[in-house]
């Protein structure tokens, strides 16, 4: 599956939009990936997880994925590859195995994730891995989407099936605030027209 091929799908589906975007940071943004548009088919969904265990050539025992966004994708990948499945959960604000997930010594695992941007979740779900004495073999991601020359050291590989270079902004310097142009928050019907101006609340 090449990435022009996983950039058709995504825009076709609705996973990857276009526009004035308010992202969950707060930063803003002309492009977001809405990655549920086509994890939702679970036709597209097998065939991407499939993708990713190519990518790795099916080599580990075990996928681990951080709930909740990255569970379908870390589910479909571990299909493919006759392998286990587990996922972290947030408990009191911090990543954590619950449900008596475990991770045997020298297990091989990789680490299945749907969008990377700061990598922040990936890198607490490495570092509880670091201490069950599996063995890491990489990071599969259907979209990364870090910033260009700043990526996240995993300390293993990262593989995307789609490097989505997206620019964002500060509100402050976004420029399509700048042209009024209306914006969306993802993961809300708001939108909001006309752009009313850069929030002065501290």
């Amino acid at each position: 599956m090449t990435p022009e091929h996983v950039l058709a799908m995504l825009e076709d589906t609705g996973a990857v939009q276009r526009g004035h975007f308010r992202l969950a940071s707060g930063r803003h943004s002309d492009v977001y990936a809405q990655k549920f548009r086509v994890l939702e088919r679970p036709r597209l969904a097998r065939d991407l997880g499939a993708a990713i265990a190519e990518v790795f050539d099916g080599a580990f025992d075990v996928v681990a994925s951080p709930a909740v966004g990255a569970v379908i994708l870390g589910f479909t990948t571990a299909l493919a590859a006759d392998a286990r499945f587990i996922f972290t959960e947030r408990v009191g604000g911090s990543m954590a195995f619950r449900r008596d997930f475990r991770v045997g010594p020298g297990e091989r695992v990789l680490v299945v994730e749907d969008v990377v941007t700061t990598g922040g979740s990936v890198a607490e779900v490495l570092d509880l891995l670091g201490s069950t004495g599996g063995d890491v073999v990489g990071v599969g991601a259907l979209i990364d989407r870090t910033t260009a020359g700043s990526a996240p050291d995993f300390g293993v590989p990262l593989r995307a099936l789609l490097r989505l270079d997206a620019a964002n902004w500060e509100e402050s310097d976004c420029p399509l605030c700048a042209r009024r142009e209306p914006i969306t928050e993802p993961g809300s019907s708001r939108t909001s027209a006309p752009f009313s101006g850069p929030s002065t609340g501290a």
